[in-house]
């Protein structure tokens, strides 16, 4: 997508992983809106795999206006739609999935997002992460109860405090600002951040090339394992290019 100064590439991936059978991700990329998403189902498989495409499908249907703000207010309208119809569904039985939506347009980006699928931002060689898991554990870190040392691999990591579909009002949060050039965006499920450090994905998201970034980091993933469903998607920011013609 070329919008204004910026030209974005992508590349998606998702895997089942080494352990599961099925894989209860989704991946969305809609690079002509500039709207990526993943969605990492709960459940139980046929569960989670119908809440988590639930999602992506209501996403991929929406109309999402010109106007910056009018279209992530559209994102976030659909995100609330798939959590009604989830949670129609889901009487008497448990489930529904988590999601990480981002928008850019306009050298502007927006992430939303509930549950612990994450999206991250490489910037002048610093990788931040731009979303906050919505977990238990998570939690007890905000509050002072746990230390980032003792969250990393405590037995309650999994477990979620926030999630689509699970309620039947849903609190999305968001997180907004300018993107620049030379911008790289990670968004991808927990299947990808419980298995590869933040340090060693600023060094292959570094490489600069969107597809072979999403090639090595899943290449990572199933050789140490894969005990999750894992999905990236990769967007790099690059500055549009000008032909004079004479």
């Amino acid at each position: 997508m070329d919008d204004g100064s910026l030209r974005f590439h992508d590349a998606t991936l998702t895997h089942p992983g080494k352990v599961r059978r099925d894989n209860e991700d989704q991946v969305l990329a809609r690079p002509d809106q500039g709207l990526w998403a993943v969605a990492d189902g709960m459940g139980g498989h046929a569960n989670g795999q119908w809440s988590s495409k639930t999602i992506t499908a209501t996403l991929e249907a929406a109309v999402l206006p010109a106007n910056f703000d009018d279209a992530a207010s559209a994102v976030a309208a659909a995100v609330h739609e798939a959590n009604e119809r989830i949670w129609t569904k889901s009487v008497g039985q448990p489930m529904g999935s988590t999601v990480v939506a981002l928008l850019l347009r306009d050298r502007r980006f927006v992430v939303l997002w509930a549950g612990d699928s994450r999206c991250y931002l490489l910037r002048g060689g610093e990788l931040y992460q731009l979303t906050v898991d919505h977990s238990q554990v998570q939690d007890m870190v905000t509050s002072g109860r746990l230390t980032p040392e003792e969250a990393e691999n405590h037995p309650m990591s999994h477990v979620l405090s926030r999630a689509v579909g699970v309620a039947p009002r849903l609190e999305l949060d968001a997180v907004s600002d300018e993107a620049r050039v030379g911008d790289v965006f990670l968004v991808c499920s927990d299947g990808l951040t419980r298995t590869i450090p933040d340090a060693e994905l600023a060094t292959i998201l570094a490489q600069g090339n969107p597809a072979a970034a999403a090639d090595e980091l899943v290449k990572i993933c199933l050789e140490r394992g894969a005990p999750d469903n894992v999905s990236v998607v990769v967007v790099n920011c690059d500055e549009t290019t000008l032909l004079a013609l004479s």
